[in-house]
């Protein structure tokens, strides 16, 4: 069953189990983040976000296109993901293709660590490296806002349009980060990307969450432990945090009182476990 998680007025659908499936349907961005099951409700979407191409990600794709088809969606889907992977994903989508007899099509996006695409008028999306044994990307979505410069702010509405029609630069362009989207990864990523720590919403894989997993253990996998999650709580200053992808050796219901207990005051405050109604991982 699809989870919802309310974060004022938006919302967040979807499912995420580490090693199972993870897909989230985030309406106001008018996108899906990975596709490790095919989510119904999100069959209009325009834009795919791939992580990487391990299965748990991936492996709802052909069943997402069959539902696409069946409701006479004439748009190609967008499809961005890691570069490495466009030659083997085309390949992948080309056997399905055949073996189903019909065409499975979508218009493969490859993205690189840094590169900027707009998605509408305005919304952009700025790829970044995470860290995964595979080829893996996280993505920032964002605002650009025209803010008018600071010597002429308070100034006569006049001389404001005396400057712009002399051909004057009369704005200062800012990013307003709306949404970050971490996984697989480590949680040095943090480090490396501070920026979306600033993000007004961070959706972040917390895999492992104490003992019962060796920290090593998870580094090895290219997971976040909590254990090494904690010294980075500092960069986090979103509204809402996120956790997701969870391991299966944890209870659903188990897992807020461990954040609770765990993360620091402030923190935990913003924290949103993304999981199952009914308290079970199998409804």
């Amino acid at each position: 069953m699809i989870s919802e998680l309310k974060l004022g007025k938006r919302a967040i659908y979807g499912r995420s189990l580490a090693g199972i499936f993870t897909s989230l349907h985030i309406p106001w961005l008018d996108c899906l983040l990975d596709i490790g099951f095919a989510p119904r409700r999100a069959t209009g979407v325009a834009h795919l976000f791939l992580s990487h191409a391990h299965l748990d990600h991936l492996g709802g794709l052909p069943s997402f296109l069959g539902m696409r088809g069946l409701g006479g969606s004439r748009r190609l889907l967008k499809l961005y993901h890691p570069e490495e992977v466009t030659v083997d994903l085309k390949a992948a989508l080309d056997a399905f293709s055949k073996v189903h007899r019909w065409p499975l099509e979508v218009d493969l996006q490859p993205m690189a660590p840094g590169d900027e695409l707009s998605l509408r008028r305005d919304l952009k999306v700025r790829a970044f490296r995470t860290l995964h044994p595979v080829p893996s990307l996280g993505y920032l979505f964002f605002n650009e806002v025209n803010k008018l410069k600071p010597e002429l702010q308070g100034q006569p509405s006049e001389k404001i349009r005396s400057a712009r029609l002399a051909g004057h630069d009369i704005f200062d362009v800012s990013a307003r980060l709306e949404l970050a989207y971490a996984t697989d990864t480590r949680a040095e990523v943090l480090e490396r990307h501070p920026e979306i720590g600033q993000a007004k919403t961070l959706i972040m894989e917390c895999s492992f969450l104490d003992e019962r997993k060796p920290v090593k253990s998870a580094l090895d996998g290219g997971h976040v432990h909590l254990d090494r999650l904690l010294p980075y709580a500092e960069l986090i200053q979103s509204e809402a945090l996120v956790l997701m992808h969870f391991s299966q050796i944890y209870r659903p219901t188990e897992i807020p009182k461990l954040l609770q207990a765990r993360l620091p005051p402030g923190l935990a405050a913003r924290t949103h476990p993304l999981l199952p109604e009914g308290g079970r991982w199998w409804a």
